[in-house]
């Protein structure tokens, strides 16, 4: 049994980041860039009306009121999408503009449209304006050229929307890594069937396929195998044909139950530790046969969880070129703990702000409950050397949200882009 930190090394150096290629905007959204995203034109591309009204020249408008307005005469309408155009406007014009329109030459305002009255061929205006009010300026958001997304930036609906805004209908990225999944157990039985009191639904198998989903991989086989030697090593056989990662849970207790490592071992496989310095989340290891990476997790679902979080997820992460590195919050914990000295305790924590201090309210830490972990904003962590934590002591919050993703060094990383 090893610390968590050397744990998650070891587990990372079994991995290498996948090959870049070229997706369909859509395809792209949960993935990471491979290479930097520079525009090829400006934002806005000219400038443009903020709104619906009058281009005018600024000067025509001062001393306007309602009483009193300044009457120009239309020379026409320009609607978003038109060109620039050929007529200038001169002292005592103006041109109907629409939200979007090219502004014409000579114009160095717009006003909008409820500070008018349109008569057809006369705008009357109710109000002075400023220069430049309401016009949208060429490269205002960016210029030509600006970096717009480093390499490793995850792509979300805003980044496709910035990325179909310049042209492009693919986005360069680090393949999703393919995940199979393999359940042990013989007392699993389908969610969607009748349970006897002594089975269990297999909960772990929809649960990781859902973290390997947010973790921006693709599950490309889901198994359930009994607890035999022999229907475990012909099950990650299969497995290990379609996936670029393989995730178990359970088979993994200590001692005669220990069945995946066994197989593993059987396989000529080698493990890279066996069991972590982690609760929960104990028996868990990385193994690789025949060069491929296989989580091993224990079965309860709490215990799994936290097994994946900090092993798989980050495997997952490198194969796709990057580096997870979450927000950390001091916060005082607002019940006791006691624990084994020697391990990290990970206790899914609410913070709260109580008279000016973070508080982190603790969830239950049984392994095999799942419920504790819903809504929670991070993981508490209790750090090895410590058996007893007493209520209002502060404690580092691990956070999932709001993480920052940092590209893999050059020598991690397969640069050759494929379509």
């Amino acid at each position: 049994m090893i610390p968590l930190s050397q744990a998650r090394m070891l587990a990372l150096a079994a991995v290498r980041a996948g090959r870049p290629a070229r997706v369909p905007l859509l395809e792209a959204l949960g993935c990471f860039l491979a290479e930097a995203v520079v525009s090829p034109r400006a934002s806005p591309a000219l400038d443009n009306s903020a709104m619906d009204g009058f281009a005018v020249q600024f000067a025509d408008t001062r001393g306007a009121k309602h009483d009193r307005p300044a009457l120009l005469k239309v020379i026409g309408s320009i609607f978003a999408g038109s060109r620039v155009p050929d007529r200038d406007v001169r002292a005592g014009e103006a041109y109907r503009i629409f939200t979007g329109a090219p502004i014409p030459y000579g114009a160095d305002a717009v006003v909008r449209m409820e500070a008018a009255r349109d008569d057809s061929h006369t705008a009357a205006i109710f109000i002075e304006e400023e220069p430049g009010a309401n016009i949208r300026r060429r490269g205002e958001e960016y210029p030509e050229g600006a970096l717009l997304f480093p390499a490793g930036q995850r792509v979300d609906a805003a980044v496709v929307g910035v990325l179909a805004s310049i042209g492009r209908g693919e986005a360069p990225v680090r393949q999703r890594p393919r995940v199979a999944v393999l359940t042990v157990g013989d007392e699993l039985i389908p969610p969607g069937r009748p349970a006897e009191p002594h089975q269990i639904y297999d909960s772990d198998a929809p649960l990781i396929a859902s973290l390997a989903i947010e973790a921006g991989a693709k599950v490309s086989a889901l198994e359930r195998a009994r607890d035999e030697d022999e229907a475990i090593r012909a099950a990650l056989e299969r497995l290990l044909a379609s996936a670029d990662l393989v995730v178990t849970s359970g088979g993994a207790s200590v001692g005669m139950r220990d069945r995946v490592k066994h197989a593993v071992k059987a396989m000529g496989g080698t493990l890279g530790f066996d069991g972590v310095a982690l609760k929960p989340g104990k028996p868990a290891s990385v193994a690789l046969v025949r060069r491929m990476p296989i989580a091993i997790l224990p079965g309860n679902p709490g215990a799994a969880t936290v097994g994946f979080d900090q092993l798989a997820r980050p495997l997952l992460l490198k194969m796709q070129g990057v580096v997870e590195v979450r927000r950390k919050e001091r916060a005082r914990i607002d019940s006791p703990r006691r624990k084994q000295a020697g391990l990290t305790y990970l206790v899914g924590a609410r913070l709260e702000r109580r008279q000016g201090e973070l508080w982190a309210a603790l969830r239950a830490t049984g392994p095999g409950q799942i419920l504790p972990n819903v809504g929670v904003d991070g993981w508490a962590v209790m750090p090895p050397g410590k058996s007893e934590l007493a209520a209002g002591e502060e404690v580092e919050v691990e956070l999932f949200h709001g993480a920052s993703y940092h590209l893999l060094p050059p020598g991690d990383l397969s640069e050759e882009i494929t379509r």
